[in-house]
């Protein structure tokens, strides 16, 4: 099987960003991480690939994460689901020796391929043999038994071109959005967001739910919590940071760290000295 699928197309390792990962140092001294560019048919929808190996595990290691506004499409021994956008905090527990092979979506890239709210999702997690019957679960049984991660991801993406939807400038509009609410952390208010992007306040807040799944507000402030939890680790003052990125005061971005992270700004700073 695997000699009869396609390498992907000019597929090449994409730079390696860990932002969202709790204690990321510690996490790749466990695992293997990589991720890899969607085919040219697929791009306007997947921002990449995504592959975790590990082997031989001398006890169990649990990896957090805190969430990004986006859809992903994961297939491991354990599970192989979609999931909406997690609210909170998500960990994935490895034993033993094993893989993860997911497909990320940009945000707003799922709703195409969905055909309504991907607000639907938001929280959950759907077998993909349920919303795609039987042609979901044959490509469930074919990564898994597929050993090369690169062939597997291939079977993946061509799984998805072949339901590729039509260009939704709507998709692309939200996907824009969602960039500029994480790269300039000067905007920390939705009002701000809406005024750049020229609709207002309410319709911006409609796009999101339909499109991404999610609200701007808890948008803007999960990148902000993301921006938080780099510089809380480089040892930046929590005041100061607290006042950067638009808090009203330190004892609110604490808490909004902690429910995040699941741990406290000072604890995760300590983190540093573990590496």
């Amino acid at each position: 099987m695997a000699a009869m699928v396609p390498a992907l197309p000019k597929a090449r390792l994409v730079e390696t960003r860990q932002r969202g990962w709790v204690n990321p140092y510690a996490g790749l001294k466990a695992f293997d991480f990589s991720r890899h560019a969607p085919s040219p048919e697929i791009s306007a929808y997947v921002s990449h690939y995504w592959v975790v190996t590990w082997t031989d595990l001398a006890e169990p290691y649990e990896q957090r994460i805190v969430s990004h506004p986006t859809v992903n499409m994961t297939i491991t021994r354990d599970f192989h689901q979609v999931a909406g956008v997690i609210r909170g905090g998500f960990s994935y527990t490895m034993r033993d020796s094993g893989r993860a092979i997911g497909a990320r979506f940009r945000p707003g890239g799922f709703r195409p391929f969905l055909g309504a709210p991907v607000s639907q999702l938001t929280g959950r997690f759907v077998e993909i043999g349920e919303m795609y019957g039987a042609a979901g679960a044959t490509l469930v049984e074919q990564v898994l038994a597929e050993t090369d991660a690169l062939a597997a991801i291939a079977l993946i993406d061509r799984f998805l071109v072949s339901r590729r939807p039509e260009r939704d400038p709507l998709a692309e509009e939200a996907d824009a959005l969602v960039a500029m609410a994480e790269n300039d952390v000067s905007v920390t208010r939705v009002d701000e967001l809406a005024a750049r992007s020229g609709r207002s306040v309410r319709s911006l807040q409609r796009l999101f739910r339909d499109y991404v799944g999610i609200g701007p507000k808890w948008v803007i402030r999960r990148f902000r919590l993301h921006e938080a939890a780099e510089r809380v680790y480089q040892g930046l003052d929590l005041a100061t940071l607290a006042a950067e990125l638009g808090y009203t005061d330190q004892a609110h971005l604490t808490r909004d760290f902690t429910a995040a992270v699941g741990m406290p700004p000072a604890a995760y700073a300590r983190l540093r000295s573990q590496e």
